[in-house]
């Protein structure tokens, strides 16, 4: 499961912090530190990300021209085409499928549609480049960039630092055809397509322009592995917490809440 809803309430005191002048000093420093412990835990941990390099390279130099995308390299092959100081945006499309934990056996046909499309953009000029994100394969990159499966992601890459617009479509997983795509294409993909923005925004947003992108992929990745009930568990020790810390302020005489119906007296 993906939580979007966790991940907010994870970044959003950071980046209030990162906000505030006084304290963009400290919260570098404190970012810091927290990056160096993160990379130091990670790296004693086993990876949940797989990529086939043989199996990659055999794809984006065979008929169909289709990248393989994962945590280590996204950005350098998205980058790779964009000439220096070139303003038109090069295009890609990365198709976010998976398997069968994250697409329950469902994305086979769409991304069948989407490599016979690659093949047909590869003989023609003025074409998107063509890459997959498996999230059975990178569920940290899916997660740091919520993304779900079976959808089409739609970027337009300038040189750095540019601000990178992406577009987003959900495909129908059952009866999307290379034809619809192929269509997508001439006809224009603005006009059905959304432009994403936002926190998970893999550019521009607020976690990758602060470098908390991949910890965030990791951390909701890891509350995906809690059941249900465990995540409940952990809300209500949170909420119990909070609950004693504001009893013993009040204990120790801090302020009291104004009664149910009555106005809170004039400071």
């Amino acid at each position: 499961m993906r939580l979007s809803s966790a991940s907010a309430l994870f970044a959003l005191p950071l980046l209030v912090v990162a906000d505030t002048p006084d304290y963009q000093a400290q919260f570098q420093e404190y970012l810091g530190q927290a990056q160096g412990y993160f990379e130091k835990v990670a790296s004693n941990l086993p990876s949940p990300n797989k990529y086939d390099h043989a199996a990659a390279t055999e794809a984006s130099t065979g008929p169909s021209n289709i990248h393989t995308i994962a945590l280590h390299n996204w950005k350098d092959t998205l980058y790779k085409p964009v000439t220096p100081g070139s303003v038109t945006p090069e295009e890609w499309w990365v198709l976010i499928t998976g398997g069968n934990k994250t697409c329950f056996g469902h994305c086979g046909n769409v991304e069948a549609a989407f490599n016979e499309t690659a093949r047909k953009f590869a003989t023609e000029p003025n074409t998107p480049y063509m890459a997959l994100l498996n999230c059975d394969d990178q569920p940290v990159l899916c997660n740091a960039w919520s993304a779900p499966v079976g959808s089409l992601w739609i970027f337009e890459m300038l040189p750095g630092p540019s601000p990178i617009s992406i577009f987003t479509k959900r495909l129908n997983l059952t009866t999307t055809t290379s034809e619809e795509l192929l269509q997508l294409q001439e006809s224009g993909y603005k006009a059905v397509a959304h432009e994403h923005d936002g926190l998970f925004h893999p550019f521009n947003g607020a976690l990758a322009q602060n470098g908390l992108s991949t910890a965030a992929g990791y951390v909701l990745w890891a509350f995906g592995l809690l059941p249900s009930w465990a995540f409940m568990i952990l809300v209500s020790l949170f909420s119990r917490r909070m609950m004693a810390s504001r009893m013993e302020g009040q204990m120790h005489g801090g302020p009291r809440p104004a009664p149910t119906g009555q106005a809170a007296p004039r400071r």
